[in-house]
Formats: C-alpha cells, structure tokens, sequence
C-alpha cells in the first residue's frame, strides 16, 4: 500500500476501517481534555466499557445470593472460568479441553514447570533466549536450583549476533541441535518484551521435539497479537497474562495451554488442589485426587471470579471480531506507524533506529540516537502514553482494538514538535 504522511490519508484509512468503532467500547484516559494517544497495550490494555457490567454482575449476585452463588448465579461461580476455554482455544489455536485460566503468569510457569521439567543427571539443561523479561530469568533460575543443578551450567541462553538487534533462528536452532540429548526444556518468550520480535515458535518446537526436550512458551506478550497455532505446532505448554493486549485489567487472571496428550492423566508429575479434581465427585471430598480430563486438571483452587470476570468481557470482543480480522488491521496499522517514523527521521537530525525485525506483532521498539528521556517526558505530556527502556528506546505498541491511523499521523507530528522543540 502506498501511504502518505497527512491527516486526510490517516482519516480516508480510517473510514475505511472495518474495526475503527471499536475504539468506542473501551474507556480512554485523557491529557489535556483530550483522549490520549495509547502505545502501551503491551503493557495494560485499555478498559473494555463492558467490562464493568461483568464486574457489576458478580457483586450484585455476591449481595444477593452469598455463598449460593457458586451454584444458583446466572453465571455460576463454581465454573465460570469454564466459559472462557472456548474462546480462549481460538485465539491461541488450540481444542477448548487444552485451555484454562487460573493464576497468574509466573505462578502458573512454575506449576506447568514441575510436569515439564523433570531433569535427569543426563538431561537437564534448559534453552531460553538471551535477556529473557526478568521474571521467567528469575522462575527458571530458582526451578534449577530446587532441582539441585548449577543455573551458569543448566541454563543456556540463545544469544544474538553482535551488532545485531533481533535473534536469529537458523542460531537457536543450532543450539538445539548442538546440546541433544542433554536438553530438557526449551522456554522462550513468544514475543520478545524488549524488540517485540516474533520468534518462529512452529520450527523451535519441532526442533525441539526432535531431541527429546520438552517444549513450552511464555506468551504473555503474544497472545491477542499475534497468530498461535499451539495444538498444530505440537506445543507441549504454554502459558500467558491477560492484561495486555487481551485487556482484562492490572494484574488479572492468568490463562494457560497444556497439549492433549497430557490430559486426564493420574500419573503425571503435576502440584494438585482441589479445583483440579472432578466436578461430578469434587464435593463428595474424596482424599484421592481425580484429575478433570482437560486443562483445568492443573487448577488448584477456586477461581478469583471478580479477576476473571473482566477477563470474559474482553473475550466477548475477540468473539465478535476474530483473531484473523485484528491480525489483518495490525499489520496495516503497523506499517503505517512505521512509515510514519521514517518520514518524520527525514525531517530532523536525530536518528530513528527500528530494532524490531519484520517479524513482528503490532510492537515497533525505536532507538532515538542522539535523544534522551526528555523527549519521553514531552510525549506523556502531549497525551502519547509510550513506554521508555534504557537506555533510549521507546516501545510503540498500536493495538488493533482502540488505536487508530489518526493516532499514527498525530503521533509523528507531537513526535517531531518535541523533537524540533529543543
């Protein structure tokens, strides 16, 4: 598509737009009386305005019913989260039984990472990539340590080109192949959080699988922005949070993906509560544990409805549009944020440096050589909600759902005011 760099071309694209009113199911916090230009849905997505009603709806049945309303609300606590395994299975490309939610991120790695790490004298090194978010770093250090092996031996990062900024992945699967059988997990980050690099789940997995490794997927920055077909590419777990580009609110439930093959299974290592056990026997509190025959079987305990149900509102939304429909107006709205970069890099003396790769979901990650954090602190005050990582670059993240072609343009013309403004 050739684009230009004006209000007309932004708004023509807009009308366009099969997805734009959208934009008017989720609330907006404003900067100088006038809704903001929001970059950070890889961070928190945007409040669904329908959200509140779903919260609304439990506490009035919470007022009423009490304790009843685990079974006699008119969506009954006791399997609410059930109702979002359905929808859920289509944005990750998964069969309903394989999903579930519960938790949250880290909490749920560590319960899938006692079914798919299970370390041998022989076979105990674990594959993820170099500078991993902090919290799978610190998930996967403190696993091998319980496991009693060395983290400088057990863990081996996948490490990029020097002067290059995305990873390459004919290198992890080199690495792959390099450790064999001595490789017991491979954990790596969907999308990487800092580049917002797309990594090739489909062949990691197969290579992976080919020596024996157990093969699993922090999500958290993919799910509900980029295509996952975790059943087809033979997946063996993964897990994601909700609160970014699925838009259920600040720290919100959890969801994961364990494949098939492991469902309705006694004998898989696997911490167990009572939530997990069968629903036609749970009450009869039997002291052996019955594993339900999908997903939910790695649920401890009850759900936390009042977290979960915001995240069944966002889904709703997802249902309606469709993951290939959002996917379609992120890859447009994408280049054009890019493109409107490139045009502004023409126009002034500093120097803009996309580090993201071509594969890529709606997160473009900018050097801004020669700038510095005050250019970031002039955008927040015009009303541009980015992201800064040390040491100068801005995470840009356009979600389908809310942004617009407009907020591209209008972002280009406060970017280079702030710029020009020295």
């Amino acid at each position: 598509m050739h684009f230009e760099n004006t209000l007309e071309f932004a708004q023509s694209l807009d009308k366009t737009d099969a997805l734009n009113t959208y934009r008017q199911q989720f609330h907006y916090p404003q900067v100088q009386g006038k809704d903001v230009i929001y970059f950070t849905g890889n961070s928190l997505g945007l409040q669904p305005k329908n959200a509140q009603s779903y919260v609304d709806e439990v506490m009035r049945d919470w007022a009423a019913l009490a304790v009843e309303g685990h079974f006699y609300a008119e969506k009954p606590w006791w399997d609410y989260h059930e109702r979002l395994a359905a929808p859920l299975a289509k944005v990750v490309g998964a069969k309903t039984k394989e999903v579930s939610v519960m938790n949250t991120l880290t909490v749920n790695l560590h319960l899938l990472m006692v079914s798919f790490y299970r370390p041998t004298q022989k076979r105990f090194k674990i594959l993820c990539e170099e500078k991993a978010f902090p919290s799978d770093q610190y998930m996967l250090q403190s696993q091998v340590r319980f496991h009693g092996f060395d983290t400088k031996e057990a863990i081996v990062e996948v490490k990029k080109r020097d002067g290059e900024h995305a990873w390459r992945t004919e290198d992890i699967l080199a690495k792959i192949e390099e450790l064999g059988d001595e490789l017991a997990l491979i954990l790596i980050g969907g999308v990487n959080y800092y580049n917002g690099q797309v990594f090739d789940m489909q062949k990691i997995t197969q290579a992976g699988k080919k020596t024996g490794a157990f093969v699993g997927w922090d999500l958290a920055h993919a799910v509900g922005n980029v295509a996952l077909d975790l059943h087809d590419w033979n997946v063996d777990f993964a897990a994601w949070c909700s609160y970014k580009y699925m838009n259920s609110g600040p720290g919100n439930a959890s969801g994961i993906y364990v494949h098939e093959r492991y469902l309705d299974k006694k004998d898989i290592p696997r911490f167990e509560g009572w939530w997990g056990t069968k629903k036609d026997t749970r009450f009869l509190m039997k002291p052996e544990f019955e594993p339900m025959p999908n997903a939910d079987a790695w649920q401890l305990s009850n759900a936390p409805i009042l977290s979960v149900a915001p995240y069944l509102a966002s889904l709703q939304l997802f249902e309606e549009v469709g993951m290939a429909k959002l996917l379609g107006k992120q890859k447009v709205l994408t280049a054009y944020l890019e493109f409107i970069l490139n045009e502004v890099d023409k126009e002034v003396d500093s120097s803009f440096e996309i580090i993201t790769p071509k594969e890529r979901g709606c997160q473009l990650s900018v050097f801004l050589h020669g700038e510095g954090k005050p250019l970031f602190d002039y955008l927040m005050k015009q009303g541009v909600i980015t992201d800064w990582r040390e040491p100068n670059v801005i995470r840009l993240a356009p979600a389908p759902f809310y942004c617009s072609f407009e907020d591209m343009y209008r972002f280009g013309t406060i970017l280079k005011e702030g710029i020009l403004s020295k």
